[in-house]
């Protein structure tokens, strides 16, 4: 997990629980998005901010996993100087998330199983929930308790388009969105659940990190269904093919060729 210098870790056995986690957070997402490609419904030939999007989001799952290894292997002077990347990395993808889903909803091409204007807000509150988890941990690099159940809560963020292509999203409508992100609660689940057996109660982290997952929901639907949801959405799509396409209605589903 990125990290900045920290103190050492709490001890192999609570690594190796946060480590396993990691990975299967990981496995979720490729799996999702190998499946996607396997299927045809995406390809090499996208755009170029496509690919940057990809590239991006896929290097932090890489680096995700690496500081989460390196935490339980070592050495921890790499672990710690690949926390300095990190850092900057959740800039990057805290535009580059925000940056997909605007130009998604300009082209009116968000999936249809999602009402574009909630897919326009919904997207990067996201991502800032991810950014703001993810620095609160950077921010408790010493406190290990905190640093490891933070990380794991602000991949829980950004872990649903993962799960999304794993799932029949038509057949989820009108909640699809929801349940999407709702699937990656699991793993803070699974953390609250070691740490009942093992500890006797829950960790505070568990709490925080879950209840600002939990707000994406209701404050993206109270923001997209208002005034200013409206005006977002009208000037976001202002002069380009997403003004045509109502961002409060499911779209109908693409026609077969």
């Amino acid at each position: 997990m990125a990290t900045l210098p920290s103190a050492p870790p709490q001890s192999a056995a609570a690594d190796n629980f946060f480590r396993n986690l990691a990975i299967l957070m990981a496995l979720v997402i490729v799996a999702g998005f190998s499946m996607q490609f396997l299927a045809g419904r995406s390809s090499f030939a996208a755009r170029t901010l496509v690919h940057l999007h990809a590239l991006a989001f896929m290097g932090w799952v890489g680096l995700f996993v690496t500081q989460a290894w390196l935490a339980t292997h070592g050495p921890i002077a790499l672990h710690r100087r690949l926390g300095w990347i990190g850092a900057v990395w959740i800039v990057v993808l805290l535009v580059l998330g925000s940056w997909i889903s605007i130009d998604v909803t300009q082209r009116g091409i968000a999936p249809f199983f999602f009402q574009p204007q909630n897919f326009l807000i919904a997207n990067p509150l996201s991502a800032i929930v991810f950014a703001a988890l993810a620095w609160s941990a950077i921010r408790l690099r010493r406190q290990t308790d905190w640093h490891m159940r933070l990380h794991i809560c602000a991949m829980t963020a950004i872990i649903g388009p993962g799960f999304g292509r794993l799932l029949p999203m038509p057949l989820l409508i009108p909640y699809a969105f929801e349940l999407a992100g709702l699937a990656g609660l699991v793993f803070p689940i699974a953390g609250m659940v070691r740490d009942y057996r093992k500890f006797g109660r829950v960790h505070p982290a568990w709490w925080w990190g879950v209840a600002a997952f939990l707000s994406v929901i209701p404050l993206s639907h109270i923001i997209a269904n208002s005034a200013l949801g409206d005006a977002i959405y009208a000037a976001v799509t202002a002069g380009h093919p997403g003004a045509q396409v109502a961002g409060l209605e499911f779209p109908p589903p693409p026609m077969p060729e």
